[in-house]
Protein backbone atom coordinates (compact mmCIF):
# COMPACT_ATOMS: atom_id res chain seq x y z
CA UNK A 1 0.00 0.00 0.00
CA UNK A 2 1.21 3.59 -0.89
CA UNK A 3 0.67 6.76 0.57
CA UNK A 4 -0.78 9.23 -1.73
CA UNK A 5 -1.10 13.13 -1.21
CA UNK A 6 -3.90 14.92 -2.83
CA UNK A 7 -4.30 18.40 -3.04
CA UNK A 8 -7.42 20.31 -4.85
CA UNK A 9 -9.22 23.05 -3.59
CA UNK A 10 -12.12 21.62 -5.07
CA UNK A 11 -13.71 19.44 -2.51
CA UNK A 12 -15.96 17.55 -4.83
CA UNK A 13 -12.57 16.38 -6.89
CA UNK A 14 -10.76 15.37 -3.65
CA UNK A 15 -13.12 13.24 -2.18
CA UNK A 16 -13.71 11.78 -5.81
CA UNK A 17 -9.97 10.84 -6.01
CA UNK A 18 -9.70 9.78 -2.27
CA UNK A 19 -12.45 6.91 -2.72
CA UNK A 20 -11.28 5.45 -5.59
CA UNK A 21 -7.60 5.99 -4.81
CA UNK A 22 -8.73 4.00 -1.30
CA UNK A 23 -10.32 1.41 -3.28
CA UNK A 24 -7.05 0.63 -5.22
CA UNK A 25 -5.57 -0.29 -1.41
CA UNK A 26 -3.65 3.34 -0.96
CA UNK A 27 -3.95 5.36 2.02
CA UNK A 28 -4.72 8.77 1.10
CA UNK A 29 -4.06 12.28 2.57
CA UNK A 30 -6.33 15.36 1.65
CA UNK A 31 -5.30 19.04 1.49
CA UNK A 32 -7.17 21.89 -0.05
CA UNK A 33 -4.53 24.56 -0.48
CA UNK A 34 -0.81 24.69 -0.93
CA UNK A 35 0.25 24.80 2.43
CA UNK A 36 -1.61 22.41 4.05
CA UNK A 37 -0.16 20.29 1.36
CA UNK A 38 3.84 21.50 1.89
CA UNK A 39 3.29 20.72 5.78
CA UNK A 40 1.33 17.19 5.47
CA UNK A 41 3.87 16.55 3.03
CA UNK A 42 6.77 17.22 5.68
CA UNK A 43 4.61 15.33 8.78
CA UNK A 44 3.47 12.56 6.08
CA UNK A 45 6.39 11.53 3.88
CA UNK A 46 3.90 10.41 1.18
CA UNK A 47 5.13 8.22 -1.68
CA UNK A 48 3.14 9.89 -4.53
CA UNK A 49 1.97 13.70 -4.93
CA UNK A 50 -0.86 14.83 -6.84
CA UNK A 51 -1.79 18.19 -7.20
CA UNK A 52 -4.27 20.66 -8.61
CA UNK A 53 -2.15 24.01 -10.38
CA UNK A 54 -5.14 27.12 -10.08
CA UNK A 55 -5.78 27.37 -5.98
CA UNK A 56 -5.44 30.35 -4.13
CA UNK A 57 -2.62 32.35 -2.59
CA UNK A 58 -0.08 29.68 -3.37
CA UNK A 59 -0.28 27.67 -7.64
CA UNK A 60 0.77 24.26 -8.26
CA UNK A 61 3.62 25.01 -10.07
CA UNK A 62 5.02 27.22 -7.17
CA UNK A 63 4.24 24.33 -4.80
CA UNK A 64 6.23 21.58 -6.96
CA UNK A 65 8.83 23.41 -7.64
CA UNK A 66 9.03 23.87 -4.18
CA UNK A 67 8.61 19.86 -3.46
CA UNK A 68 11.55 19.79 -6.22
CA UNK A 69 13.89 22.04 -4.18
CA UNK A 70 13.66 20.34 -0.96
CA UNK A 71 16.25 17.28 -1.20
CA UNK A 72 14.33 15.44 1.04
CA UNK A 73 11.31 14.98 -1.25
CA UNK A 74 13.31 15.43 -4.60
CA UNK A 75 12.41 11.56 -5.28
CA UNK A 76 8.77 11.97 -5.11
CA UNK A 77 6.93 11.42 -7.88
CA UNK A 78 4.62 14.23 -8.62
CA UNK A 79 1.64 13.87 -11.18
CA UNK A 80 -0.53 17.57 -12.23
CA UNK A 81 -4.04 17.68 -12.09
CA UNK A 82 -5.49 20.21 -13.67
CA UNK A 83 -7.87 22.07 -16.24
CA UNK A 84 -4.85 24.24 -18.06
CA UNK A 85 -4.45 21.51 -21.45
CA UNK A 86 -2.05 24.21 -23.27
CA UNK A 87 1.02 23.03 -24.39
CA UNK A 88 3.00 26.22 -22.80
CA UNK A 89 0.58 25.01 -19.64
CA UNK A 90 2.54 21.23 -18.98
CA UNK A 91 5.64 22.96 -20.53
CA UNK A 92 5.62 25.19 -16.96
CA UNK A 93 4.42 21.92 -15.04
CA UNK A 94 7.42 19.54 -16.27
CA UNK A 95 9.86 22.35 -15.87
CA UNK A 96 8.56 23.04 -12.23
CA UNK A 97 9.16 18.71 -11.69
CA UNK A 98 5.89 17.20 -12.24
CA UNK A 99 6.46 13.67 -13.64
CA UNK A 100 3.53 13.57 -15.46
CA UNK A 101 0.15 15.88 -16.49
CA UNK A 102 -3.20 15.28 -16.40
CA UNK A 103 -6.26 16.93 -17.90
CA UNK A 104 -9.61 18.12 -16.42
CA UNK A 105 -11.81 16.40 -17.21
CA UNK A 106 -10.15 12.96 -16.67
CA UNK A 107 -11.51 9.64 -16.62
CA UNK A 108 -10.69 7.87 -13.77
CA UNK A 109 -9.92 4.79 -15.00
CA UNK A 110 -6.95 7.10 -16.45
CA UNK A 111 -6.19 8.66 -13.42
CA UNK A 112 -5.29 4.89 -12.00
CA UNK A 113 -3.04 3.97 -14.94
CA UNK A 114 -1.46 7.07 -13.99
CA UNK A 115 -1.04 6.56 -10.67
CA UNK A 116 -0.07 2.84 -10.83
CA UNK A 117 2.96 3.93 -13.52
CA UNK A 118 4.15 6.62 -11.38
CA UNK A 119 3.97 4.26 -8.07
CA UNK A 120 5.81 1.05 -10.32
CA UNK A 121 9.15 3.19 -9.84
CA UNK A 122 11.68 0.88 -8.29
CA UNK A 123 8.76 -2.29 -9.03
CA UNK A 124 9.04 -2.30 -12.44
CA UNK A 125 7.94 -5.48 -14.26
CA UNK A 126 9.57 -3.74 -17.37
CA UNK A 127 13.10 -4.67 -18.23
CA UNK A 128 14.86 -1.14 -19.19
CA UNK A 129 13.42 0.68 -16.12
CA UNK A 130 14.40 -2.31 -13.49
CA UNK A 131 16.65 -0.61 -11.13
CA UNK A 132 19.82 -2.60 -10.28
CA UNK A 133 21.82 -2.22 -6.96
CA UNK A 134 24.44 0.13 -8.93
CA UNK A 135 24.38 0.60 -12.68
CA UNK A 136 27.74 2.16 -14.58
CA UNK A 137 28.78 2.33 -18.08
CA UNK A 138 31.37 4.49 -19.08
CA UNK A 139 32.18 7.81 -17.26
CA UNK A 140 28.26 7.46 -15.50
CA UNK A 141 27.30 5.36 -12.65
CA UNK A 142 23.57 5.19 -11.49
CA UNK A 143 22.32 4.89 -7.79
CA UNK A 144 18.77 3.42 -7.99
CA UNK A 145 18.88 4.26 -4.03
CA UNK A 146 19.02 7.72 -3.94
CA UNK A 147 17.87 8.28 -7.03
CA UNK A 148 21.20 10.21 -8.31
CA UNK A 149 24.18 9.85 -11.19
CA UNK A 150 27.70 10.50 -10.94
CA UNK A 151 29.76 11.11 -13.41
CA UNK A 152 33.80 11.45 -12.71
CA UNK A 153 33.40 11.15 -8.80
CA UNK A 154 30.64 14.38 -8.68
CA UNK A 155 27.16 13.50 -8.39
CA UNK A 156 23.74 14.97 -8.80
CA UNK A 157 20.02 14.39 -7.84
CA UNK A 158 17.24 13.17 -10.22
CA UNK A 159 13.53 13.02 -10.61
CA UNK A 160 12.28 9.72 -10.65
CA UNK A 161 11.66 10.20 -14.63
CA UNK A 162 15.31 11.79 -14.97
CA UNK A 163 16.24 8.59 -13.73
CA UNK A 164 14.14 6.28 -15.79
CA UNK A 165 15.60 8.05 -19.04
CA UNK A 166 18.67 7.80 -18.17
CA UNK A 167 18.12 4.11 -17.03
CA UNK A 168 16.82 3.28 -20.34
CA UNK A 169 19.32 4.51 -22.72
CA UNK A 170 21.97 3.28 -20.46
CA UNK A 171 20.58 -0.30 -20.66
CA UNK A 172 20.33 0.31 -24.73
CA UNK A 173 24.09 1.46 -24.56
CA UNK A 174 24.48 3.72 -27.61
CA UNK A 175 21.27 2.54 -29.56
CA UNK A 176 19.32 4.87 -30.80
CA UNK A 177 15.86 4.85 -28.22
CA UNK A 178 12.67 6.60 -29.88
CA UNK A 179 10.79 9.10 -28.03
CA UNK A 180 7.77 6.15 -28.11
CA UNK A 181 9.76 3.97 -26.43
CA UNK A 182 10.06 6.66 -23.17
CA UNK A 183 6.42 7.48 -23.65
CA UNK A 184 5.15 4.07 -23.56
CA UNK A 185 7.65 2.32 -20.68
CA UNK A 186 8.13 5.35 -18.94
CA UNK A 187 3.94 6.84 -19.15
CA UNK A 188 2.28 4.60 -20.24
CA UNK A 189 1.54 6.49 -23.50
CA UNK A 190 0.11 5.53 -27.19
CA UNK A 191 3.74 5.77 -28.94
CA UNK A 192 2.15 9.28 -30.85
CA UNK A 193 1.59 10.55 -27.54
CA UNK A 194 2.74 13.93 -26.33
CA UNK A 195 6.17 14.06 -27.38
CA UNK A 196 7.11 17.27 -26.03
CA UNK A 197 6.58 15.35 -22.43
CA UNK A 198 10.52 13.76 -23.41
CA UNK A 199 11.93 16.47 -24.68
CA UNK A 200 11.39 18.72 -21.16
CA UNK A 201 12.67 16.39 -19.13
CA UNK A 202 15.73 15.18 -21.14
CA UNK A 203 16.05 18.73 -21.40
CA UNK A 204 16.22 18.95 -17.92
CA UNK A 205 18.49 15.60 -17.54
CA UNK A 206 20.83 17.11 -19.90
CA UNK A 207 21.01 20.62 -17.98
CA UNK A 208 21.93 18.48 -14.49
CA UNK A 209 24.33 16.43 -16.50
CA UNK A 210 26.16 19.71 -17.78
CA UNK A 211 26.30 20.88 -14.10
CA UNK A 212 28.15 17.87 -13.05
CA UNK A 213 30.56 17.61 -16.17
CA UNK A 214 30.52 21.21 -17.78
CA UNK A 215 31.03 21.18 -21.47
CA UNK A 216 30.01 17.14 -22.18
CA UNK A 217 27.33 15.82 -24.35
CA UNK A 218 26.06 12.72 -22.23
CA UNK A 219 22.72 12.56 -24.34
CA UNK A 220 22.53 12.65 -28.16
CA UNK A 221 19.60 14.01 -30.01
CA UNK A 222 19.11 12.07 -33.16
CA UNK A 223 16.81 14.81 -35.37
CA UNK A 224 13.80 12.50 -36.75
CA UNK A 225 14.88 9.23 -34.32
CA UNK A 226 15.03 9.93 -30.47
CA UNK A 227 17.75 9.95 -28.12
CA UNK A 228 21.12 7.70 -27.30
CA UNK A 229 23.68 7.92 -24.81
CA UNK A 230 27.49 8.40 -25.22
CA UNK A 231 28.79 7.24 -22.09
CA UNK A 232 32.37 8.47 -22.51
CA UNK A 233 31.65 11.76 -24.69
CA UNK A 234 35.39 13.13 -24.03
CA UNK A 235 37.20 9.99 -24.74
CA UNK A 236 38.86 10.29 -28.71
CA UNK A 237 37.38 7.62 -31.15
CA UNK A 238 40.10 5.70 -33.16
Amino acid sequence: MSKILVTDDDTAILELIKINLELMGHEVICAENAMKSYALLLQEKPDLVILDVMMPEVDGFTLAQRIRNNPDFANIPILMLTALGMLDDKVKGFNAGVDDYLVKPFEIEELKLRVRALLRRGDSLLPSLAKPEIYAIGDIILDPDNLSVTINGKSVKLTPTEFDIINILMQHNGQIVQSSVFLKEIWGYAEDDDVETVRVHVRHLRAKLEKIAPGSKYIETVYGGGYKLNPEPNKQKH
